[in-house]
């Protein structure tokens, strides 16, 4: 039986590879700490106590019709004012796009703006892009990045694919990394794209910026959050940003996320979106419309949540960093923003005490799942090479406790490996 060139030819996901493996293992009566889903364990991080009332008081109120195609206005107002005040952006209601959660706005800003043939512009280590690209037949051009640069883009990395390209999708925080850029390295890929454009003519379509920010609200310590807007207000016509309240209120499952960009941009996306069916429910969105207002839960909640957040990867950072002391071949970046750890696993081609050789990354994660009862997912999963040996760890769905005890085990499971 036939079935269409794009679903032959799609390819899976190596994150759910890995997690088929894992739920295999704790069939069998396994503990593994699962460090591979980028989500939250709501009996770990629940989301805030005033937005759970808020969506139990809409069902009482029979919130449960079809909302507006664009969202419910006062969620949309409330984001506008949300956006002013805690990052200085100014986008008026008709900017903004509700949908269910950011991943349905990501591919309506590629249907609205991407033809099969374009060429999108994105760094590997990044989440999904490349599957995008293969859903609209799109050319998609895959830039390396460095550990130096904290596996970011950088200008002089991004100049030469520029030419030509419809869209430049860039996140920061980082998915998987829980890196950042700085102020200087974005505005000089700002000033990139600003060039860019003013060498097109009106007949052609500019380079369009998809900017995800949607772990922009937890970030730790010295490390701040950048827009390209804010940095160069010329971008705002060629800006789409990607955001909601998934990541900031470990609310996954709740399926509210926001897109704004010029009016024409987010028009084409509510259609997009509608004919999709892909909006946030309507409860949903008259909760979230009525935290956001009150600043002080908000605030509370992100102290809180940022915290023990901070503490997991901390932990995780410092045991990395302790067993590289003791001469292990690993490695971690410090964490900056999101719910990542990025980690280095340099095994690739030793041998387990029973004679397996470990030809790739994903070959040193299943050992470890395995004998260390750890899942990590390799940067493999993002669109690197599968001798890249780093990895994302995601503290969402793990304790604190559990990040300690895993450390141990780590060590005792590579100091076998020959």
């Amino acid at each position: 039986m036939k079935v269409s060139a794009l679903a032959e030819n799609l390819s899976g996901s190596e994150i759910i590879k890995i997690a088929g493996e894992i739920n295999e293992l704790k069939k069998q009566g396994q503990n593994i700490a699962n460090l591979t889903i980028g989500d939250f364990d709501s009996n770990i991080y629940p989301i805030p106590t005033e937005l759970k009332e808020g969506i139990i008081d809409a069902y009482n109120h029979n919130q449960t019709n079809y909302p507006p195609a664009d969202g419910v206005l006062a969620l949309r107002e409330s984001v506008s004012t949300f956006l002013k005040n805690r990052m200085g952006l100014e986008y008026a209601p008709n900017h903004i796009l509700i949908s269910g959660g950011s991943r349905p706005l990501i591919y309506a800003a590629y249907l609205a703006l991407v033809d099969p043939g374009d060429k999108v512009i994105f760094p590997t280590p990044s989440w999904n892009n490349n599957h995008y690209c293969d859903l609209l037949s799109a050319e998609a051009v895959l830039v390396e990045t460095k550990p130096e640069n904290n596996f970011m883009p950088t200008a002089e990395e991004l100049r030469p694919h520029l030419k030509g390209a419809t869209l430049l999708a860039l996140c920061s925080p980082l998915n998987p990394t829980g890196t950042m850029f700085s102020k200087k390295d974005l505005e000089e890929i700002c000033d990139l794209v600003i060039a860019e454009n003013k060498s097109r003519g009106d007949d052609e379509k500019p380079l369009y910026l998809m900017y995800d920010q949607i772990y922009s609200q937890l970030t730790f310590g010295q490390h701040q959050h950048f827009d390209p807007v804010t940095l160069r207000p010329e971008l705002k016509d060629y800006t789409i940003f990607i955001d909601g309240g998934s990541k900031c209120f470990a609310a996954t499952g709740v399926r509210v996320g926001w897109g704004f960009g010029p009016s024409f941009i987010i028009d084409n996306m509510k259609a997009i979106v509608g004919h999709m069916g892909a909006w946030s429910p309507k409860a949903e969105q008259v909760a979230m419309a009525a935290y956001l207002k009150n600043e002080e839960f908000v605030d509370t909640y992100l102290d809180e949540l940022k915290g023990n957040v901070q503490a997991s990867l901390n932990t995780l950072h410092q045991g990395f960093q302790k067993l590289k002391a003791e001469g292990y071949s690993v490695d971690s970046v410090e964490p900056m923003g999101a719910i990542y750890l990025t980690i280095k696993i340099d095994y690739t081609g030793k041998t387990t005490p029973d004679g397996q050789v470990l030809n790739n990354s994903a070959d040193v994660n299943f050992y470890l799942i395995k004998h260390a009862g750890v899942a990590f997912v390799p940067f493999s999963a993002f669109g690197t090479g599968h001798d890249v040996n780093w990895f994302r760890a995601s503290v969402g769905t793990v304790t604190l406790s559990e990040v300690e005890q895993m450390m141990p085990r780590i060590g005792e499971a590579l100091a076998k490996l020959k």
